[in-house]
């Protein structure tokens, strides 16, 4: 039983933020509509900002501070840095921090700053309105971050620049334009809302709507509505089980713009060593949780032995695979210092070092195609279980 205060003091600058800017929105936007009125020109700078804000959190503050799923260079970090801060979600440190603990205590009520067990108001933004014991700061998990000139800038001068990015930048904005209330109400604050909470979503809807396909050890899921509000963030089943990825949309057609950019800035020269988990051990993932399921459906089926004995040949051969693949990985990693410290000069031995490596990479391939078809065989055995479960 875990001993949880559940009204610790309320966040009087956390209220104003959370609950007060929101409010102010619903009235002030629609007025201020009615009264002038707001040009095509407002509504796209809105939108550049929304979507510089928010890719600058998924893309900076997200999956490279908080996970290192690839690098940037000074340029790319310091764009993140100040657009991270226009979205008035605390700075680079805090942040990833809160996230790594997320990640580290999912669904834990005490340790995890937005636990999805508290619930969905608490998960999406109650745990940012009181003083919870599980949100005070701790740095100890963020040393590398703290080694990072740029967070320590940012983290140092959080308040003047996100007052700037978020007041002086569309006031200035305004200016240009010709209407400074309209611009700073559409710009600066419906913006401002409107990505706080598609960004809350990932906290709170994402571990209640949706999918779990490579795992049910959590309660993150893979939404596609969500993905396309959260610029790629919402395949979270996927994120929870392979944090270090680039990429959380992992199909060519599943929206992650956070990926696309990535890629774009990769091509520039702006980000190396993108993260990419094998894909074996995505249909392993997706094969584990398959065969959790069958057990469980073959489980509750009666007159179900033949099909339990082909579930358990399937899940044999399934470990015969993840051995191979284990025993080939460490011979690929031999080879791989063979070459570093072989005389790469000589010709003979290079050509015998590409032949076996491609003999290597070959195999590893048919090894991941191996688990695809036999993924498509358990799909046909759990459809033969959703028969046999019918009533006649």
């Amino acid at each position: 039983m875990t001993n949880i205060d559940p009204k610790p003091p309320l966040l009087r600058i956390n209220v104003a933020i959370f609950v007060g800017l929101p409010l102010a929105a619903l009235l002030l936007v629609p007025a201020w509509g009615i009264y002038r009125g707001f040009d095509t020109a407002q509504w796209l700078w809105a939108l550049a900002f929304l979507y510089l804000n928010g890719m600058s959190i998924t893309g900076g503050y997200h999956r490279l501070w908080a996970h290192k799923a690839y690098e940037a260079s000074p340029a790319l970090k310091w764009l993140f840095a100040f657009w991270g801060a226009g979205a008035l979600q605390n700075s680079i440190l805090v942040w990833a921090s809160d996230h790594r603990r997320h990640h580290r205590h999912v669904d834990d009520n005490e340790l995890d700053p937005y636990s999805a067990g508290r619930g969905l108001w608490f998960s999406h933004m109650g745990w940012m309105l009181r003083e919870y014991r599980c949100n005070e700061p701790d740095f100890s998990n963020a040393r590398d971050l703290e080694r990072d000139p740029i967070v320590v800038w940012q983290h140092r001068h959080y308040v003047p620049l996100t007052v700037f990015m978020n007041l002086g930048l569309p006031l200035l904005l305004g200016v240009w334009l010709g209407d400074i209330i309209g611009t700073v109400l559409l710009v600066g604050l419906l913006r401002l809302v409107v990505n706080h909470h598609v960004t809350f979503f990932i906290n709170s809807l994402a571990h209640f709507w949706g999918s779990r396909p490579y795992t049910e050890s959590n309660s993150a899921r893979d939404n596609g509505f969500l993905a396309f509000l959260t610029y790629g963030e919402g395949y979270h089943n996927f994120h929870h089980i392979f944090q270090a990825d680039y990429r959380n949309g992992i199909r060519w057609w599943q929206w992650d713009p956070t990926k696309w950019m990535i890629s774009a800035c990769a091509r520039l020269g702006l980000a190396s060593n993108l993260n990419r988990v094998p894909d074996f051990r995505i249909q392993r993932a997706l094969l584990d949780t398959e065969f959790d399921r069958a057990r469980a459906k073959l489980a509750k089926a009666q007159d179900s032995e033949s099909l339990r004995q082909m579930l358990e040949r399937e899940y044999q051969e399934f470990t015969e695979s993840i051995n191979q693949w284990t025993a080939l990985q460490a011979l690929r990693y031999e080879r791989r210092k063979e070459q570093l410290g072989g005389v790469l000069g000589e010709k003979k031995l290079h050509l015998q070092q590409k032949w076996e490596h491609a003999a290597l990479r070959t195999r590893l391939k048919e090894l991941e195609y191996s688990l695809k078809m036999q993924r498509k065989r358990l799909g046909l055995l759990m459809q033969q279980l959703q028969l046999q479960a019918q009533p006649a």
